[in-house]
Order: C-alpha cells, then sequence, then structure tokens
C-alpha cells in the first residue's frame, strides 16, 4: 500500500470519525434540547400552577374578607335597629297616659309593698314627673312615704332603712328583664329569622 493511499484510508476514517462525533454530539444536542424543552415545560407548568394557586389564594382571602366585612355591617345595622326600637319603647313609657301610667305605678308598688310587710316605713322613689301620683299611691300603704325622685322612665323603687331592703320596681328594670328574655324573639321579628 502506498503512502496516499494510508493517508486516503486515514482521511477517510477521520471524516467517518468526525461525521460519527458530529452525528452524536447532534443527537446529545437534540437530548438536551429535548430534556431542556421538557424542564422548561415544567417549570413554566409548575409556576402557571403556582400563579392560579396564588390567584385563588387572594381570592378567597379578598371573599373572605369581604364577606366578613358584610357580616360586620349586618350586625352593627342590627344593633342599630334593635337600640332604635329600645329607644322607642323607653319613649313609649316615657309618653304613657297618665290611666294607664298610675294603673302601672300602682301594680309596681304593691309587687314591692310585699317585701315591706314587716317594716314599719318604707319611702317610694320614683320619676320626678310622677312625684304627685307617687305621693298619693304611697299613702295608699301604711308606713310608706314619697322619698324624692330618682332617674328612671317610671315606676317605682321602694327601700327601708330599718330593713336594709330596696326593691327596684322601675319600669327600667321591668323593660331590661323583658328585654333581655324577649331579645332572641325581637331579633327574629324584625329580621324575619326561624327561631
Amino acid at each position: 500500500m502506498s503512502l496516499d493511499s494510508v493517508t486516503d484510508d486515514i482521511r477517510e476514517q477521520a471524516r467517518a470519525r468526525a461525521e460519527e462525533i458530529r452525528d452524536e454530539a447532534e443527537a446529545e444536542a437534540e437530548e438536551i434540547i429535548a430534556e431542556a424543552e421538557a424542564d422548561a415545560e415544567s417549570i413554566r407548568s409548575e409556576r402557571q400552577d403556582e400563579v392560579e394557586r396564588q390567584i385563588d389564594q387572594e381570592r378567597d382571602q379578598k371573599l373572605s374578607s369581604a364577606n366578613l366585612e358584610a357580616k360586620q355591617k349586618r350586625l352593627a345595622t342590627r344593633r342599630e335597629l334593635l337600640q332604635q326600637v329600645r329607644a322607642d319603647v323607653e319613649d313609649a313609657l316615657t309618653d304613657l297616659d297618665s290611666d294607664t301610667r298610675e294603673e302601672l305605678t300602682r301594680e309596681l308598688l304593691s309587687a314591692a309593698a310585699t317585701e315591706f310587710e314587716d317594716v314599719d316605713t318604707a319611702e317610694v322613689y320614683g320619676r320626678a314627673g310622677d312625684a304627685d301620683l307617687l305621693e298619693s299611691l304611697a299613702g295608699e300603704f301604711d308606713g310608706f312615704e314619697y322619698g324624692g325622685e330618682i332617674d328612671c322612665l317610671g315606676g317605682v323603687v321602694v327601700e327601708s332603712d330599718a330593713s336594709r331592703v330596696r326593691v327596684d320596681n322601675t319600669f327600667d328594670s321591668v323593660l331590661e328583664d323583658v328585654w333581655e328574655d324577649s331579645l332572641r324573639e325581637i331579633s327574629a321579628d324584625l329580621f324575619d329569622e326561624e327561631q
């Protein structure tokens, strides 16, 4: 074999080897590119899922916050309406006609008097506007006398120093008891709720 043919064989082998290396490099490059594209797609998908989760979380937080704010406003409105109803009842008690006021005050004084049966004297207190009525009603009970005014809607407070007994039968205390006992029912009626 001649030197030229050996050189040609070596060149041919080098070309074949170079072609083989180039094919391997291209296959490896294609594999790397495919892996990179798969990784990029996976990262893009993960980021998209993360963004969607974040959007869902923010939406849920805003919805929850809006629901809480709406609930607080409803409760505040309920409270205001209940306070207005209570104020209206107090106004109605203050504005009772004289016959009704006398009848109710007499009943409250009579109920209080049962606590003072063993006492020689007791003082009756009430609303300033009811002074004449209270003086008159106190005279109907032995040992009772008008003691002065207190801040209330009406009714009586009867007390005796001798027995250290004090009975609060004011419209205020009766209203408070009725209000507490009936608040759920009042609220249900006002806001059309099932009890």
